[in-house]
This record gives structure tokens, sequence and C-alpha cells, in this order.
């Protein structure tokens, strides 16, 4: 046997197991594409054919039957809307992931250090559960700007109103030709030293006149001592009718809480407030003729709170919706990676002598950065596509003012443009917008499984 033969003989047994091999192979790939195949007829059909759509979408008209190539990508960056909206997005983008990763950040740390710490994590991760169009129906109600139906106005008009006080009388005026309104709404007429003087109002809702107010007919009736002035302020109405107008008739009642002046040269040179039965009396005058005015603060309008969302608070107002939604999340993540610090390195720096500020900003910090970027970056995806709560929260007449790309994207689309191709060139530009920041989250997602 001849040593060619016998290679040939050994050789035989080893390409039969390398083809077996590679057969086992292409059977295993094949089962394996069988299995996935599924999953990518799903990715197919709901991601790459509408994306693919989109992009051709976004080349032709309003009716789709004209090529107008980047017309609409054109069109797009002219229109006043769709940069309001750019520029809302933009706010989101900044400002939302920044502050939930805060926030995040702030009470994943202070959840160490409370006692039922499982507790709180499930209250703050509980609107998690709340769906965008549940919260924005909570919100939209929550920032009424009617202080009996929105929460938050309710509770700023209760602080505003403890330390300013309000008006009594907001619905009184004076009686026409009895007396004089000036142009800031306050009411005016002349007297002089030593005299009576009635101050007759209507227009008094009776749910604005006080349950202790009483007849002002006996304080008309009295007389002033030299050097000061009386009179009363009255509601000029009789219950059941009669009466005579412009005179405190026995059935009228006084208006209590009013405040007086008496002014000379344009100063005022005494004040009063009228009691239960509006008397009021100004002393201490020198004799001669003043100016008896009812100030404009009697008759203020109550205050009615914040327009939370109002042009200029739209935007914040609908981002605090969505940290209520969205902070718990951040928190439980880094929660997560801050379980999974060594404590032997922050045992070393409180042995060191650092405090808890210097460890949480030297130590923690820095240790977090991988979690903390991790969340920043899901979070600037999240925002980017947020429709829900602009669309809901924002009232219709300002909707425009608190639009972002995806609520244009819809209202160009189908809210009442009616016009695909621009729409769609917006949802080719927010995709362009988010694959930045998915390709650096899955490349990082890459980078901690090696």
């Amino acid at each position: 046997m001849t040593a060619t033969t016998h290679l040939k003989q050994q050789a035989g047994p080893w390409a039969a197991g390398v083809a077996r091999g590679r057969r086992g192979r292409r059977r295993a790939r094949l089962i394996a594409l069988l299995f996935v195949f599924p999953a990518l007829l799903l990715l197919g059909a709901l991601v790459v054919y509408p994306v693919l759509f989109s992009v051709g979408r976004s080349l032709f008209d309003a009716s789709g039957t004209r090529f107008v190539g980047a017309g609409n990508y054109t069109e797009m960056f002219r229109d006043p809307a769709t940069l309001k909206a750019i520029r809302n997005t933009a706010i989101w983008v900044v400002v939302a992931p920044a502050l939930l990763t805060g926030l995040g950040l702030i009470l994943a740390v202070l959840v160490e250090k409370v006692r039922w710490a499982t507790a709180f994590k499930l209250l703050l991760f509980m609107p998690m559960a709340v769906s965008f169009l549940a919260a924005g129906i909570i919100f939209r109600l929550a920032y009424d700007e009617d202080p009996n139906k929105g929460v938050l106005n309710a509770a700023v008009v209760s602080v505003h109103d403890a330390f300013q006080g309000t008006s009594a009388y907001p619905t009184a005026r004076g009686r026409a030709g009895l007396l004089t309104q000036d142009g800031d709404g306050s009411y005016r007429t002349t007297a002089s030293t030593g005299r009576s003087v009635a101050l007759p109002m209507v227009g008094v809702l009776p749910k604005d006149l006080p349950k202790h107010a009483a007849p002002a007919y006996p304080a008309a009736a009295r007389q002033a001592a030299p050097g000061e002035l009386r009179g009363v302020v009255y509601l000029d109405f009789t219950p059941g009718g009669g009466g005579r107008p412009g005179k405190v008739d026995p059935k009228e009642s006084g208006l209590p809480g009013m405040t007086v002046q008496a002014l000379r040269d344009g100063r005022t040179v005494a004040s009063a407030t009228t009691a239960a039965d509006g008397s009021f009396r100004l002393s201490g005058l020198r004799a001669g003729s003043y100016t008896v005015k009812l100030p404009k603060s009697n008759f203020a309008q109550p205050y009615q709170g914040v327009s939370w969302l109002g042009p200029a608070l739209v935007t914040p107002a609908i981002i605090g919706a969505y940290l209520w939604i969205w902070t718990g999340f951040a928190m439980v993540l880094i929660g997560a990676g801050l379980s999974t610090l060594p404590r032997d390195a922050l045992e070393a720096a409180r042995m060191d002598g650092a405090n808890e500020w210097q460890i949480f900003r030297r130590i923690t910090v820095p240790l977090l950065a991988p979690v903390l970027t991790v969340v920043f970056v899901t979070l600037v995806i999240n925002v980017m596509k947020v429709f829900d709560l602009v669309y809901i929260i924002a009232p219709g007449p300002v909707q425009e003012d608190a639009t972002v790309l995806a609520t244009q994207m819809w209202l160009v689309s189908f809210g009442g443009g009616n016009n695909q191709g621009l729409g769609s060139a917006l949802g080719v530009l927010l995709l362009l917008l988010v694959i930045p920041a998915m390709v650096f989250n899955v490349r990082r997602f890459r980078r901690s499984q090696r």
C-alpha cells in the first residue's frame, strides 16, 4: 500500500464528517429562519413597509398623484406652525429628560434611606399604569382655569386670598346720577364736614350680601359732629318693590366691609370701614368740603388663579403631566443601578471623612453614569414621539402653541389639513431625529453585554 493510498483512506472519514457538519449547520440555520420568519414578516409589515411607504409618499403632493420631490420638505421648513412644533419639540427634548433623570436620581438615593421604600416606590411608579389618555383627562381637569373645577387654581386662589384678601362686592356699582365713577372703577361724591352722606349702590348679588348685614335706615338718621363726616353705604333696593331711588328706605340693607376714604387736594386724609349697617365715620377733619371715595378695591373681581393652559404656560404644564407619569420609571431604573454599586467604596469614603454630598457627587453619580445615560437617551426617544398628552391637555385655541412634531404630523395629515404628503415628510423628519438616539442606545447595550 502506497503512502498516497493510505492518506486517502484516512481523509475519507474526515471529509465525510466535515460534510455532515456543514449540512447540520445549514439545517440549523433553516430551522432558525423558519422560527424567525413570522417575526420578520410582522416587522416588515408593521415597520419596514410603513417607513418605506412614508418616504415615498413624502415625495408626492397632497393628492398623491403629482411628484414634487423635495417640495414637501421645503414647505415644511417654511410653515410657521411646523417651525413652532420643532421649537416645542426641542424644549421637550432638553427639559423633560433632564428633569426626569435628575428627579429619578434624587428620589432613588433618598428612597434608600426611607423605611417604607417598597411602598414609596410603588406609589411613585403607579402613574405608569395610567394610560396617557386618562392622564391627559386628569390634568386637563386639574389645570382648569375655573377654581371651582381646577384643583391647582383652587389651591392658588386659596393661598392668594389668604394673604391678599378679596373684594366683597365684585358686581356692585354706584347709583347712576348720584355717584360719579372714575376711570379706575372707583366711585366718589362731595360732602362737607358736619354733614351726613348716603352712598347708594346697586347690582349687589344676593349671595354677596353678608348674613350679618343690618338695615341702613337708623344709621342714615345720625347727625355728624363738627370736624367729622358721617354716612352710610347701602344697597339702594327695597325687597318686594317700592322705595325711592337715592333715599335710604327702612327695608334697605347696609353694606358692611366697604372701605371709604376722605380726599382733599387729591390726598387721602381719612379712611374707615363700614359697619354691619353700612355706617362709617371719618373724624379729625378740618372744616370744609371733601371728596368721599369708594376705592376700586371694593369692587375688584375675585382672583381667578393662573392660566395654566394659556399660550405662555401650556407647554410647561403638559411637561409637568409627563413628569408625573414617568418619574417613577426613572427612579426604578436608577434605583436598580444604585443597588449594584460596590458598597465598600461608599463605606471607605465615609471612613475617610467624606460627607454625604461629597459621596453623592464624587462617587455615586460617576458610578451611575452609564445607567443615567441609558435613562436619559430612552426618555429623549420617548419625548420625541409624545402625542397623547399634547393633543388631550391643550385646548383648541392654544393647540398650535403647544404642538410638537407628532401632533403637527397628525393635524397636517388627518386633523383638517388633509395633506398626507406634507404629513409623511414630517414623519420622516421625526424618524431621522429618533434614529441617532436609538443607535446610541443599541450600541451601549451591546457594549454592556460584552
